[in-house]
């Protein structure tokens, strides 16, 4: 979609429609009173009248609008004005740009920036806009035989300024947003490929195409280089699948040559059937979301390229698929990790944590300011969190305030869980140096306890993606989370 900004009289706009907010009650917007007045009243008459009450997410399509040189003007619900925050703000565009594609609609212009959002200013609400426009109009068609017939009509969009010295800000905030929304649409676009296609190998070649011409090295370790390191590990998930793991590394270097850089590592298990501890068969075609956390460092990096931030930066991305097989990892085995631990791999489906430690392992040759995880890890936070929030734990409490902050600028929440010296009992083990799992109780708590065995000399958090890196029923399909958290932390350090 392309995108613009602009100062003006919105009644004199010539667009094909434009958008304008009412508030719970029937009550018209500040920024949409200019438009009733021109209109001689009648917004405020049909308002009045009960034809749309204001209800977040609530449309209404009203044509040949008097003294408006649209051709028509979207009404737009934004719930009660008394709780209208950045998520109810970011729920409008989407819904209104989602009315506008359902319409046909090819080109609009919005007032939705001129609102006033609590805690927001110019830069913010337009770079909000971007992203929840481009959210709205996402469609995965790759595997469509016909994917023409499934693109969004909606392709020029206008967002408004209130003045000269907002433009230049909303500017900077449309720059920054289209370039989030196109992390977030590489993070999706990776995560709804399906396993057959979206392989450990298809990664590492996804990686070499965005370093392609740009400030990326990209690195791509295979099976003896891992061998050789000893990552056995990350070595035993893969045991059981024909497609052979990848340790990817790309990085950027946009700082100064002496700065540390930051660190992100994202679980690439391409499939998880759950191995020998298989999973059920229900929505098991849900487990090709696995790599989600290696699809959002791909996101955040061809973000933060876009951005050109002045930051250095390095993703780890380790991949492989977790199937049964004769070869399989055995619940009962023993391997020892390249950190020289040795784990009893007491289920198998407790993967993602065997080729995280690896990684986290491998990731501290880079030297960096801190190290931050994402992994679709446990069902136990989904159930703990739901899919609103992540679930947030780490060893330095300054870098968990820092992402949950990030978290809440970019409207991208996470939620801080203990990381308590109480809960690494449960991952003793008679055989070995540690377990790779511990009881049901405290399952997001304890997975992220046996991660922080392979962080003890680095600041390092941990994000438990699991409830929020995809949907499931009607809508499903990635959500691109966290990339908006992690490139507002890294702007926030840069």
């Amino acid at each position: 979609m392309q995108f613009s900004v602009k100062t003006g009289d919105p009644a004199q706009l010539r667009s094909a429609c434009l958008l304008a907010g009412v508030f719970e009650g029937g009550k018209l917007a500040a920024s949409a009173n200019a438009l009733d007045r021109a209109s001689g009243g009648y917004l405020a008459k049909i308002t009045r009248g009960g034809a749309l009450e204001g209800r977040s997410g609530q449309t209404l399509l009203l044509f040949q609008v008097p003294g408006i040189t649209t051709a028509c003007v979207l009404l737009v619900g934004l719930g009660a004005e008394k709780d209208f925050n950045l998520r109810a703000y970011r729920k409008s565009v989407y819904k209104a740009v989602r009315a506008l594609n359902d319409s046909g609609i090819k080109e609009a212009v919005s007032t939705l920036t001129l609102l006033a959002v609590r805690d927001t200013d110019a830069y913010q609400r337009t770079r909000h806009a971007v992203e929840a426009a481009e959210d709205a109009s996402y469609r995965f068609d790759d595997c469509k035989s016909k994917p023409e017939n499934h693109k969004p009509t909606l392709q020029k969009l206008m967002l408004l300024a209130a003045n000269r010295e907002d433009m230049r800000a909303a500017e900077r905030g449309m720059r920054d947003g289209a370039a989030i929304a196109a992390g977030v649409g590489l993070a999706k676009d990776l995560g709804n490929l399906p396993p057959n296609i979206c392989t450990p190998t298809y990664l590492a070649n996804a990686a070499h195409k965005l370093g392609k011409g740009g400030k990326l090295k990209v690195t791509v370790l295979e099976a003896a280089q891992m061998k050789k390191l000893g990552m056995g590990a990350l070595l035993a998930v893969s045991r059981g699948s024909r497609q052979p793991p990848k340790l990817i590394t790309m990085e950027y270097r946009g700082g100064a040559r002496d700065a540390k850089p930051q660190v992100l590592v994202g679980k690439g298990i391409t499939f998880d059937s759950g191995g020998i501890s298989i999973k059920p068969s229900a929505a098991m075609d849900e487990m090709k979301f696995d790599m989600c956390g290696a699809a959002s460092v791909f996101g955040t990096l061809k973000a933060v390229m876009q951005m050109e931030l002045k930051i250095n930066l390095v993703g780890v991305v380790p991949s492989s698929e977790n199937l049964p097989d004769g070869n399989a990892v055995k619940p009962a085995d023993i391997v020892k990790t390249m950190s020289g631990q040795t784990v009893e791999i007491l289920n198998t489906d407790a993967e993602g944590r065997l080729i995280l430690c690896d990684a986290l392992t491998y990731a501290k040759r880079f030297k960096p300011a801190a190290i931050v995880d994402m992994a679709t890890l446990t069902g136990a936070c989904v159930i703990a969190l739901g899919n609103v929030v992540s679930g947030l734990l780490g060893n330095d409490a300054s870098l968990v305030k820092e992402l949950w902050d990030a978290g809440e600028k970019a409207g991208d929440r996470a939620w801080q869980l203990p990381l308590y010296e109480d809960y690494q009992d449960g991952l003793k083990s008679n055989f070995a140096d540690f377990a790779n799992v511990a009881g049901r109780e405290g399952g997001a708590i304890t997975a992220a306890c046996y991660l922080s065995r392979f962080t003890k000399d680095m600041r390092w958090a941990h994000l438990d993606i699991a409830g929020t890196a995809w949907k499931s029923g009607a809508e499903k399909g990635a959500t691109g989370r966290p990339v908006p958290l992690l490139v507002q932390y890294l702007l926030d350090r840069a």
